[in-house]
């Protein structure tokens, strides 16, 4: 095994152009008869260590070739997911376990460069996340230089110059996926990128010495995605390019070594599909965001009519959103997304509807908060970046609600709820007032300081009129910003939160006995859809025409028992759900009309295809038939998955994994494979495992007294944010990963208060000092628990994933 110093390896690695010293030793002309490459490997065989630690260093590859996914993603513009990218890639580095996993093997071949890589890729995640390309775009690349460098100190220089010659050939296949999802300027842009950065790169030397033949088609092909117009000229260029770094590779290792590679290759495209099939839509957890945003402008309701002295039809509103909740899809969404928040949100239906039918407003308005203050963490926990365009659409709910309550002459009640969205606005929540303020000057001063400040006087003056001109300004304002910043899908499940919001507040009118308004609402709101509504019309009826005919006769139901003194309510229930049917019809459309899971399943399918006929495919069979038979069995299903629907994330980790196991095979190594449970990160530090203690206050499982439950996964606390009051008592779980720390930051928990970290320490510096010992972890099946006793906003975090963006907020309230 090569034991060259990572010291002397790391000095070269400023950018992804460092040298390589050495090339393979021993190496094959193109052209050379099957009988001369049989012996070429041969002498690379005895030349070149073949181990377990070849396995690992492909390992690294499909990392780096993740790292290279964010950057490509971030060139087309998608951030967010350049951000969720990198963060995944946190996640299986720290699922990695055993002795040799990917994590084990970085930490033991170098404990500074394992902790700087750690620092870069948790700085890219944050960077992409926070909208900043080029910041994130250096970070990846240099987390990558350090598996590079980690690579070079840990197997031969044949099979670095293996590896990183079909890195590139991974960054072609991204340009490949970005032409699939019809990112075609970006993938031009990807691959004059690609070229560039080969030209100086060590992988440059080493093929182009490999062979003159693969060097030219690798360059003539990524050159020719550079300047190809259309998307299937430059996927076929990309694949080209591709495919010419796999036979060079086994021009410049071993064919075990080169097998290996070559399936950390397949691994990498594997991501490349669950990436692609992503980009299709917002997807049904948008759809699922969507509906929760529906239930908070109903709970809303609840107040006003409660105010309005409607305590008996609140309560019922408030336990028909309980039962509906009850069967709905969003229910398991939410509950998997956020379990405290769904508890939460279920707990504060409950005391809503008891305040509701008590007629206690005080009462009401706190079990309002509660129920709100749940479903918006549903809402970011499910949408993402999305949350911000549904919130604009509660925004102009409950901006209709306090137009209905001017028309009713509750210009104080109007008022109040202006004062509140004000006030949230000010707040930043959900990110509107950065959204805003970002997409437009003029807008931001249109809504806010022109129609919300004018709402909040006027109301607050009697003044109906303006009141009334103010609140349809402000959702004239906001309805514009969605369609600016939003697709077509996104505002049209948006505008169906809020279709469904307006069918209830004309069965509120109704039960209030203004029958005439209420008719009036809905026929503005018909008018509405039926001029476009940002393309929700359109949406609707291409996506499902049946169910496009029967939302309109749902409405127009609601219209006439408003108009003739029906059950407007009973109408309003038939007509939302028609409203959330369509929110995830109309995601589910979107994701059809751009074909991205069939982009992604075509990937797949050409792995299959390209594996039946590639030299691995017999390697593998000879060296393990059972890793042979896992790799196509779970192939075989990730294309089923993205043809046929499923799954998507679970069958992307289950063909990684299996991968994996083949890479092991390939290389004689397959003892030495992580076990498929590896996922359940149960890291293994040898004799430092058992060195590792919690402290006071680190119990196993969750205590039953626990008032919340915050649970710690690989890299995150989830929630991320908690509100408690003084006196509960939170559970901070392990719910993944390797073992975690809580460790208050002592200059961010409130002046007079205890400070706090499992180990019990006295100071932010003694629990690093602790964790550095092995002290103060909370491991699998462990809990921290902490009891919040001193007001006000305690920040903690993880101390071996800060870095990764582990990091907390407790908000306690009196």
């Amino acid at each position: 095994m090569k034991t060259t110093g990572l010291a002397v390896a790391t000095a070269g690695l400023a950018g992804c152009s460092g040298q390589n010293d050495a090339s393979a030793e021993t190496k094959t002309t193109t052209g050379a008869s099957e009988t001369e490459t049989d012996e070429a490997e041969t002498t690379a065989q005895a030349d070149v260590t073949v181990d377990a630690s070849v396995a690992v260093a492909a390992e690294w590859n499909v990392m780096r070739a993740r790292l290279y996914d964010s950057i490509a993603l971030a060139t087309a513009g998608h951030l967010g997911s350049a951000g969720q990218v990198a963060q995944d890639v946190f996640k299986r580095f720290e699922g990695a376990s055993g002795e040799w996993g990917a994590h084990e093997q970085l930490e033991a071949t170098n404990k500074e460069n394992y902790e700087t890589f750690e620092e870069h890729l948790g700085g890219a995640q944050k960077a992409f996340s926070n909208g900043n390309a080029d910041e994130g775009t250096d970070l990846a690349q240099q987390a990558s230089n350090n598996l590079l460098a980690a690579q070079r100190g840990s197997v031969d220089a044949a099979v670095v110059d293996a590896l990183d010659v079909l890195l590139f050939g991974a960054r072609a296949r991204d340009v490949e996926m970005l032409a699939a999802a019809g990112e075609v300027e970006a993938a031009a842009t990807l691959a004059h990128d690609v070229y560039e950065s080969f030209e100086s790169a060590s992988a440059h030397d080493a093929l182009e010495e490999a062979s003159g033949e693969l060097y030219e088609a690798f360059e003539g092909g990524i050159e020719g995605a550079s300047d190809a117009s259309d998307a299937d000229s430059i996927q076929q260029s990309a694949r080209a390019a591709a495919d010419a770094t796999v036979e060079a590779s086994y021009e410049l290792a071993p064919k075990s070594v080169a097998g290996a590679s070559h399936l950390a290759l397949m691994q990498s495209v594997g991501f490349d599909a669950e990436v692609l099939s992503g980009l299709g839509g917002p997807g049904d957890d948008y759809a699922h965001a969507a509906s929760l945003t529906l239930y908070r402008a109903r709970a809303a309701d609840v107040a006003w009519l409660v105010a309005q002295g409607k305590t008996e039809f609140a309560a019922t509103l408030a336990g028909d959103v309980f039962a509906h909740f009850e069967g709905a899809r969003a229910h398991e969404a939410l509950e998997e997304a956020d379990h405290d928040a769904y508890e939460g949100f279920e707990g504060g239906l409950e005391s809503l509807k008891s305040a509701a039918e008590s007629g206690d407003a005080e009462a009401t308005a706190d079990a309002l908060a509660t129920v709100d203050e749940n479903l918006l963490t549903g809402v970011s926990a499910l949408a993402g970046e999305g949350a911000t365009t549904l919130e604009s659409a509660f925004f102009r709910a409950r901006l209709a609600d306090a137009r209905e309550l001017v028309e009713l002459g509750a210009t104080d009640r109007a008022a109040s709820i202006a004062e509140g969205l004000f006030g949230r606005f000010e707040e930043n929540e959900a990110d509107i007032h950065e959204a805003v303020e970002h997409e437009s000057e003029d807008l931001y001063h249109r809504f806010e300081e022109e129609h919300l400040a004018g709402l909040v006087d006027a109301a607050s003056a009697g003044n109906a009129e303006k009141a009334i001109s103010h609140a349809e300004g402000a959702m004239d304002a906001l309805f514009e910003f969605e369609t600016a910043v939003s697709t077509t899908a996104e505002v049209s499940a948006a505008e169906a939160a809020f279709f469904g919001a307006r069918g209830f507040d004309a069965a509120g009118l109704a039960t209030l006995n203004s029958s005439a308004r209420a008719s009036d609402v809905v026929s503005s709101t018909f008018e509405f859809f039926e001029t476009g509504a940002g393309g929700y019309h359109e949406a609707l009826e291409e996506a499902d025409h049946d169910l496009y005919e029967s939302f309109e006769g749902a409405l127009g139901e609601v219209r006439t028992a408003a108009k003739e003194g029906g059950d407007t309510y009973g109408a309003a229930k038939t007509y939302n759900q028609k409203a959330v049917d369509s929110m995830y019809a109309v995601v589910a459309n979107a994701a059809a009309d751009a074909g991205l899971a069939a982009a992604a399943s075509g990937l797949m399918s050409g792995v299959f295809q390209t594996f039946e006929g590639a030299r691995v495919h017999e390697t593998l069979e000879e060296s393990d038939h059972g890793a042979y038979e896992g790799f196509e069995e779970k192939l075989g299903a990730y294309v089923s998955v993205l043809e046929d629907g499923g799954d998507v994330d679970a069958a992307t980790e289950a063909y990684a994994t299996a991968t994996l196991r083949a890479q092991f095979a390939v290389v004689g190594a397959i003892d030495k494979a992580p076990s498929a449970d590896s996922s359940s990160h149960s890291h293994d530090h040898g004799s430092e495992e058992t060195e590792l203690s919690g402290g006071p206050n680190v119990v196993e499982g969750v205590p039953e007294d626990a008032d919340h439950v915050v649970k710690m996964t690989a890299v995150a606390f989830e929630p991320a944010e908690l509100t408690v009051k003084v006196g509960d008592t939170v559970a901070f779980e392990h719910a993944g990963g390797e073992a975690h720390s809580v460790t208050a930051y002592s200059d961010k928990i409130p002046e007079g208060a205890a400070y706090w970290a499992s180990g019990g320490f006295e100071s932010q510096d003694a629990a690093e000092t602790g964790w550095d010992e092995g002290k103060g972890a909370v491991q699998s099946g462990q809990s921290y628990v902490h009891t919040f006793e001193t007001a006000g906003e305690h920040g903690y975090y993880c101390v071996p994933h800060e870095a990764a963006g582990m990091t907390g907020m407790v908000i306690v309230e009196e």
